[in-house]
């Protein structure tokens, strides 16, 4: 077996039971040593402190783990990063352009309370009727849009100004007032 196939067999057993939060996007190759430039979402700079692997997925669709040798933050959306197994410009080659899953355990570790990807697993509330649970952050320039699944469709309701009226942390909901015909417009 090569060693990416022992890495994928040990850990994909290891880590069947986590759930896995996308963070961000291996973007570009940084050097010639193999590092990689990571944009992530987790509204704080990090150095990715005690996350042990980077979760990609392969060409079948499964997170592989990719361990970390070493971390370094840029900025408060960046980070450069030195995977194990890779040593050249060329070899980071295989894990860009792609996205990046954390373990939840890692994602709670490292997410800024007041991210927007904080909001995952919260639930929307219009008018007093629960609409559903955020399963997927987008964020935009002007606003940032969250999808959820309402009557069997997926819906995604904005947040801005205009619609958002407060967000509960404790209780994990997220209060909303949305624009006449919004909803109507997914279940039609």
């Amino acid at each position: 077996m090569s060693c990416i196939s022992c890495r994928t067999f040990f850990w994909t057993y290891f880590y069947i039971m986590s759930a896995y939060t996308r963070i961000g996007k291996i973007v570009a190759a940084h050097g010639l040593k193999g590092e990689v430039i990571l944009v992530h979402h987790l509204g704080k700079k990090t150095s990715l402190q005690d996350v042990r692997a980077l979760f990609i997925k392969d060409t079948q669709q499964q997170l592989i783990p990719w361990f970390i040798e070493k971390a370094t933050a840029r900025n408060e959306e960046e980070c450069l990063v030195k995977l194990e197994d890779i040593h050249t410009r060329e070899g980071a080659k295989k894990v860009f352009p792609k996205e990046v899953w954390l373990t939840e355990t890692d994602f709670q570790k490292l997410v800024a309370a007041n991210a927007p990807i904080a909001l995952l697993g919260y639930e929307v509330i219009h008018e007093k009727t629960p609409l559903g649970i955020i399963s997927e952050v987008i964020e935009q320039p002007h606003q940032v849009l969250c999808a959820l699944t309402y009557k069997d469709k997926e819906v995604l309701i904005p947040l801005h100004q205009g619609t958002l009226i407060k967000i509960d942390r404790k209780q994990k909901k997220v209060f909303v007032q949305l624009p006449d015909g919004l909803l109507e417009v997914y279940t039609g």
